[in-house]
């Protein structure tokens, strides 16, 4: 069965309606139920191996380069991008670039929101920014996703979620009530707000990474797609340098 094949359509509304009390209820048994399923992680990340690059290596301004990678969070070539690309890239330039990731999905009417592999992944992307939100920080942000993307068909079952942010030093507890605030409208908004981010920047296909505004390189498929300066991380971290020297 093809991954990023759509399923059906789900509609969570952002905020709860006096009028509305059933709809209320089912995104709350949502939020609830998905925290509650399927299985532990395997360990991913270890944070020595995060490289803090100083002034003496380069001499350069300090703007930040503009990197985005726009993702679905129970896509496969998310995994491949995140794994093979973002996460080795960010281990080297991370206090070089500012780092934003954005999730790609469909705002509907009433507040809704579809997204490609169903509710559980709409609860995904949730959980993943609010981990970004709560923990800015890359090394543990980005741990903590790609923890979960290892095993992408099981998020967002909570053992899965509650590992990897074990792992990653995240407070669950944190996680679920930014993911359950304002009867789960808080997160809702998150995700509505990410999705509008990119439909505004023209992207369709999860995994689509952009550096400094233009596409960059796309992992679509299983393999690398439209990637004019190349694919590999030595390719990205040169790329990254140049944008540097040219601000």
């Amino acid at each position: 069965m093809d991954e990023k094949q759509p399923s059906q359509r789900v509609m969570l509304p952002i905020q709860a309606r006096r009028s509305r009390p059933t709809m209320t209820l089912i995104v709350m048994a949502i939020v609830t139920y998905t925290f509650w399923i399927w299985q532990p992680f395997r360990p991913l990340i270890d944070h020595e191996s995060w490289v803090h690059v100083t002034n003496d290596d380069v001499q350069l301004t300090d703007s930040l380069v503009p990197l985005e990678a726009h993702i679905m969070s129970k896509c496969p070539d998310a995994k491949d991008a995140l794994e093979l690309l973002i996460l080795p890239v960010m281990q080297r330039v991370h206090d070089k670039v500012n780092f934003t990731l954005s999730y790609i999905g469909r705002p509907t009417a009433n507040d809704g929101v579809d997204c490609m592999h169903g509710p559980s992944e709409c609860m995904g992307n949730i959980i993943e920014l609010c981990a970004r939100e709560l923990y800015p920080d890359p090394k543990i942000n980005l741990g903590f996703i790609m923890c979960l993307s290892r095993d992408y068909p099981d998020i967002p079952g909570r053992s899965l979620v509650e590992d990897c942010a074990l792992e990653s030093a995240i407070d669950f507890q944190q996680l679920n009530e930014c993911a359950v605030k304002e009867d789960g409208g808080y997160g809702l908004s998150l995700l509505r707000h990410s999705i509008k981010r990119t439909a505004d920047a023209g992207v369709t296909k999860s995994a689509t990474i952009r550096l400094n505004g233009e596409i960059y390189c796309i992992r679509d498929g299983g393999e690398w797609t439209d990637c004019p300066h190349g694919s590999g991380v030595n390719d990205l971290l040169i790329a990254i340098e140049k944008l540097r020297r040219q601000s």
